[in-house]
């Protein structure tokens, strides 16, 4: 009796599932986990940021520490100088630690500064459309027009120098290009049943588009995101390498590749290592973003 009872209680569960059926999101997953470039991605990037987040308190040299008996110390376990030192004597693999980090929290923030501006501001403009969608779009093309170099240099001479500069310098450009994607996937789909019902129901403009427009167009955001990352962090490395960039005694992987380039003769792992940690972070995050991008592609649903 207990037995017919279980097989009937499986029988109605499996039937309910599969008139629920799943999401579209959890198709989206699904083909994402079965992206073994991206999985792999995800475990070797996860990888490097608890090492990022944990190496330094753990590790027996600070990046700040200098060993004037050490200068150019090729890779070695005596010590702990598994990368050895730079032309300071600072053991390279603990500056190395401070650098991914900076590097890392530097793509993210300033990838969500741009998402926030650039997701309000595109699906304002999108929505609203006529006049107020003009505007909006025609101080986008100003923007646009301004070198970017340029740019941080006007900031950091009216604000000083300091990492923070670097989250609004980065995080002021990359947004315009999200303003444009979310502005045309709000044109798209403003006029369709489930937005003119919430306008019929009297549901204000800023509601409509926080509830309705924003959740609709969050597909291709997240697939501009992962593929920002990089972008911001091959920006903040350009700008540390130029000497615009973070200041001693933080360090960024754009400064240590500076320092290393510049001892490249004497001392090459200084420029390897670096360059080589670099290296690895931005293929991590373009393979999960062409992983995301694959997953969330209508084509394939």
């Amino acid at each position: 009796m207990n037995t017919t009872i279980g097989s009937e209680q499986n029988a109605e569960a499996i039937e309910t599932a599969a008139i629920e059926g799943r999401s579209l999101w959890d198709d989206a997953v699904a083909r994402l986990f079965r992206n073994k470039a991206a999985v792999g991605s995800m475990i070797v990037l996860g990888l490097l940021v608890l090492i990022a987040i944990v190496g330094p308190f753990v590790w027996p040299h600070s990046h700040e520490t200098i060993y004037r008996d050490r200068v150019w110390l090729e890779p070695t376990l005596e010590n702990w100088h598994i990368f050895g030192t730079d032309a300071q004597g600072r053991d390279l693999f603990a500056r190395t630690l401070i650098g991914l980090g900076v590097s890392l929290m530097v793509g993210v923030v300033a990838s969500m500064v741009s998402l926030v501006i650039g997701v309000f501001w595109g699906a304002t403009a999108g929505f609203i459309g006529g006049r107020v969608d003009q505007v909006m779009m025609r101080i986008v093309d100003v923007l646009y027009s301004l070198p970017f170099i340029f740019f941080v240099i006007i900031l950091m001479v009216v604000f000083g120098r300091n990492i923070i500069l670097i989250f609004v310098a980065i995080g002021a450009v990359e947004w315009l290009t999200m303003a444009r994607i979310v502005r045309g996937q709000t044109i798209a789909i403003k006029n369709m049943e489930f937005v003119e019902a919430a306008r019929a129901a009297g549901v204000s403009q800023l509601s409509t588009i926080r509830r309705h427009i924003i959740p609709n167009v969050l597909g291709p955001v997240i697939v501009y995101v992962t593929l920002t990352i990089p972008v911001v962090i091959l920006a903040e490395s350009f700008l540390s390498f130029l000497g615009l960039g973070v200041q001693e005694p933080l360090t960024s992987l754009g400064r240590l590749i500076a320092y290393g380039a510049a001892d490249m003769q004497e001392a090459p792992w200084t420029l390897f290592i670096p360059a080589a940690t670099m290296m690895l972070t931005l293929f991590c995050f373009n393979f999960i973003g062409d992983g995301v991008r694959d997953a969330i592609d209508p084509k394939d649903r």
